[in-house]
């Protein structure tokens, strides 16, 4: 018996995984992962006197009973016992990724299958090569269906995680401008975003297409995929939608076209860049035979969270709090979405867009052209890079805690305010003064 099949058995009896001896679960097996600033091998023996029933640990120093055992790397242990059991699993496994909306569209598939289905999906934001293997884990024998969300920074990422969650079914959200420092440009974005396609069409997966977009299309086409369920409004879509409202939530009609039904949505989502989400979360709830009812009541009953497209009333404003994340092909949808809305005064609150490498003093430009070139009333941006880059018209801060101050003695009243930045600006610490 290999020591993956060895730890594997003990997961089997022990199907608990523990990482962070903050949260440590009686019985469960404990894998001292490495951090930038901590080796978690220190921290093994303190998880077993709390209660976890083995430590998976990479330093001998710290094997003092049989109750620790010893592997080469931790990291790989975990992702090989979660590669074995996603191999002893049977139930469907959809496994997403792209630039912008995984999360909301993970949560809207989730939403809508979970009408019907004992579903397990990606915990918040747990889609990295921690993250995935961790959810294939959480995966048991009540599961019927798992939605699992991949995030990549850089090329080869979405092939090494589909090696681990082995979709046998599969989407790509969109590709944009994002990570670009990690992925080396946009084509190469398109590159890494497209293993996932690739691993679809080497293992005869379901793709489930944006018929709309044009990339997805185009990225396709060069792919030898074997089934593709597009959805959008083509004649060969399984659903098509269109908009009905935006004013602030998204409405919109959906028609089924296996028999040409029509029905119509009124979600608790804001942005129109948000109906292909939605429309995804339609496509694989009628592929996957529920009913229009129970779409529908997915859909509808789907409140946004994590500060993503998440409208949030104050006693004096309305708030577009969208702060989760930024890239240049998410800002500018979400500063389009903006000026679209219905609202006598309307501000952009911009924070700075990080891992855009040296293609960052030119993104951060186009971005306050754009915000420019809006019809909204006041223009606001935040962080070192858009502060080099600042022209015409707007107020700039260096900083988030430059912009408190101001803020704190010029207050923004009666507004509608697109708050957007990356997670690093956290730019949440505004909405208080909002």
């Amino acid at each position: 018996m290999t020591t993956t099949e060895r730890i594997y058995q003990l997961y089997l009896q022990h199907p608990l995984i523990s990482t962070d001896t903050r949260k440590i679960t009686p019985g469960s097996l404990f894998f001292a992962l490495k951090g930038d600033k901590f080796d978690a091998n220190t921290f093994a023996e303190q998880a077993i006197a709390q209660g976890a029933a083995y430590a998976i640990i990479d330093n001998a120093h710290y094997r003092v009973s049989e109750q620790y055992i010893l592997v080469d790397d931790v990291l790989t242990a975990l992702q090989d016992i979660a590669r074995m059991h996603r191999q002893h699993l049977t139930i469907p496994v959809i496994g997403l990724t792209g630039s912008n909306g995984k999360t909301t569209t993970k949560e809207l598939i989730n939403a809508v299958l979970s009408q019907r289905f004992n579903t397990l999906a990606t915990q918040g934001n747990l889609n990295n090569h921690i993250g995935v293997p961790l959810t294939i884990l959480g995966i048991d024998s009540t599961h019927q269906i798992a939605v699992i969300e991949m995030g990549a920074n850089h090329q080869r990422e979405i092939e090494m995680l589909c090696s681990i969650a082995q979709p046998n079914h599969g989407l790509i959200t969109n590709v944009g401008r994002a990570h670009l420092e990690g992925f080396g440009g946009v084509e190469g974005v398109k590159k890494g975003k497209g293993e996932m396609y690739d691993y679809l069409a080497h293992t005869n997966g379901v793709a489930f297409i944006n018929g709309n977009d044009e990339t997805l299309m185009e990225m396709q086409a060069t792919r030898n995929l074997k089934e593709i369920i597009f959805y959008g409004d083509e004649n060969n879509a399984l659903i098509s939608g269109k908009l009905t409202a935006n004013s602030p939530f998204l409405s919109l009609s959906w028609t089924d076209n296996t028999d040409r039904s029509t029905y119509h949505i009124t979600s608790k989502l804001t942005g129109e860049y948000n109906l292909p989400n939605i429309l995804a979360a339609i496509c694989i709830g009628t592929f996957f035979k529920l009913t229009a009812d129970e779409i529908n009541a997915g859909v509808e009953g789907y409140q946004p969270k994590n500060n993503r497209s998440q409208l949030v009333q104050t006693a004096t404003n309305t708030l577009v709090c969208d702060y989760y994340n930024a890239n240049p092909s998410s800002m500018a949808v979400a500063i389009e979405n903006v000026t679209k809305l219905a609202a006598n005064r309307k501000v952009l609150i911009l924070g700075d867009m990080f891992e855009l490498g040296e293609e960052s003093p030119l993104e951060h430009l186009g971005i306050i052209k754009k915000a420019q070139h809006a019809p909204v009333d006041e223009r606001i941006f935040i962080g070192e890079a858009f502060f080099q880059q600042q022209t015409g018209t707007g107020t700039y801060y260096r900083t988030a805690e430059d912009a408190i101050r101001s803020l704190k003695i010029h207050p923004i009243n009666n507004s509608t305010i697109l708050i957007k930045g990356s997670r690093g600006m956290a730019l949440e610490r505004l909405v208080e003064l909002l």
